[in-house]
């Protein structure tokens, strides 16, 4: 570290008492903010609109290595000077545009200097050019009686190039200025590190269906939500495909250990809570397994492990989760879901629905849409199908009197109880339906028109469902064998 002899500089010095740093208790004080702003490492700085080099020198005496810059030839004399033995450069030169060449510096240091400059955002653009990765801009800057830059104007310009700031009022220091001031004085420091692109956090949540029910758990000791019910959940680490993510969370929380194939995707919802950062949210369907029955593996986190209504869900619940389940419920496949800062975590009946189902694209023509079963005993039937649809992976979609379906994907399963459900057609049942997507209903015209002339005969017009409200177009054929279809269009 260079030992200054103030004494002996105090010849050169400027006589004003904040620059010229004579009084010992101004000096002190800008040492102990230098030395917060400064690496404590020995590191390059460049000094720019050095005037006399009164900071030049505090810096060099503390031991780092100093190149100076200033548009003044008469300034730059008097900072040679001051600075001899220092091993300080000295340049004439602008600050905006320094005369350094290829050099790097770990610092940057300008004082009084970017309000001045005719382009601001030019000059921090290549200040920020000069620095090595990493590095830093220190700028000391104010407002004095309407002239100067404000720290929130300065803050803007540097907001392109780094999202590390660091303000600090100088204002309420009296010992900086050798008096007591109450304009705006600070300092910024920024760190040469580009704005980093926008991220969300990825959370999964296991949708474990046992028939009609749900389970969910209520949250304890985590510090968010405590007291309230939600999905089995957490979020991945990195490196982890959500997938995965979804198996060991599932593992960690209520001991269940899920094949990959046991997973289907049921839903993915960007959500937003009050106040905080966007997600995006995986919900993952799978289903119980009397052999490997759900427990409770985290009782520091978790307060209660039980099985809920999927359509009668209870209230004191995540407001998010109950959102997801519901879109999933409801068949919607994307949802955005953004809470209001003032809204609150738990769900709240009365409160403003915050879900936004998002429109996916219609299923290609030609996938099965449905397949009706007529059968003589719905009893027993429901036992029979669904037992092995459950393990087939779908889910209990609708239930009434006469029938009962069940669903995967884009598609469903039927059991009707002859003569079929409410609204079948007027030459009775037939002992079975198979129903197909068809994309649009310019396509669906199309067939119905060309259809008499390939064996398919119409059904009566009371079998047809051509909506006007939004809901998807059904269109009833016949074959000479008494097979029946349905074409359904969005």
């Amino acid at each position: 570290m260079t030992t200054i002899d103030w004494d002996a500089a105090a010849d050169s010095f400027d006589e004003e008492p904040d620059h010229g740093l004579l009084d010992p208790v101004v000096r002190g004080a800008w040492a102990q903010r230098m030395e917060t702003w400064l690496p404590t490492a020995r590191s390059a700085v460049l000094d720019l609109g050095c005037g006399t080099g009164s900071l030049s020198l505090l810096v060099a005496g503390q031991g780092h290595r100093v190149t100076a810059v200033d548009r003044s030839p008469r300034m730059v004399e008097q900072a040679r000077a001051k600075l001899a033995g220092t091993g300080t450069e000295v340049f004439v030169g602008d600050a905006g545009r320094p005369p350094v060449g290829k050099q790097r510096f770990d610092v940057i240091l300008a004082r009084h200097t970017v309000w001045l400059l005719p382009d601001p955002a030019a000059a921090l653009r290549h200040w920020f050019s000069l620095l090595r990765p990493g590095g830093r801009l220190v700028l000391i800057e104010g407002v004095w009686n309407g002239n100067g830059l404000s720290a929130a104007r300065l803050t803007a310009l540097l907001a392109a190039h780094t999202e590390r700031v660091h303000h600090e009022p100088l204002s309420e220091d009296a010992r900086l200025w050798g008096k007591e001031v109450d304009d705006e004085r600070y300092a910024l420091v920024a760190r040469a590190e580009p704005p980093l692109r926008h991220r969300e956090v990825v959370d999964v949540h296991l949708i474990l269906r046992r028939g009609p029910d749900v389970l969910l758990a209520r949250r304890s000791g985590t510090g968010y939500a405590d007291g309230l019910l939600h999905a089995p959940s957490g979020h991945t680490e990195d490196g982890e495909d959500v997938r995965t993510a979804m198996i060991r969370e599932t593992a960690e929380e209520i001991g269940v250990e899920l094949d990959p194939d046991e997973l289907r995707v049921a839903l993915v919802m960007q959500h937003r809570g009050p106040g905080g950062n966007p997600r995006i949210g995986w919900f993952f369907e799978a289903t119980y397994d009397p052999a490997r029955p759900p427990r409770n593996a985290e009782p520091d986190k978790c307060s209660e492990l039980d099985w809920f209504p999927l359509d009668a869900l209870p209230d004191d619940m995540v407001a998010y989760c109950r959102a997801g389940l519901e879109g999933y419920r409801a068949e919607q496949r994307f949802l955005i879901h953004w809470h209001e800062d003032a809204d609150t975590v738990a769900y709240a009946p009365r409160a403003v629905r915050r879900a936004v189902p998002l429109p996916v694209a219609a299923a290609p023509t030609g996938r099965i849409h449905h397949v009706e079963l007529r059968v003589p005993d719905l009893a027993q039937a429901d036992t029979e199908w669904g037992w092995l649809l459950g393990r087939l992976g779908h889910v209990p979609y609708q239930r009434w009197a006469q029938g009962r379906s069940w669903r995967r994907g884009d598609g469903y399963v039927v059991v009707g109880q002859a003569p079929g459900p409410p609204g079948g057609g007027p030459e009775g049942p037939c002992p079975g339906r198979l129903a197909f997507h068809v994309q649009d209903r310019t396509l669906l015209d199309i067939l119905v028109a060309r259809a008499p002339g390939h064996g398919w005969r119409l059904q009566p017009p009371d079998c047809h469902a051509y909506a006007d409200d939004g809901g998807p177009c059904v269109v009833r054929l016949v074959n000479t064998a008494g097979h029946e279809v349905e074409l359904v269009a969005p």
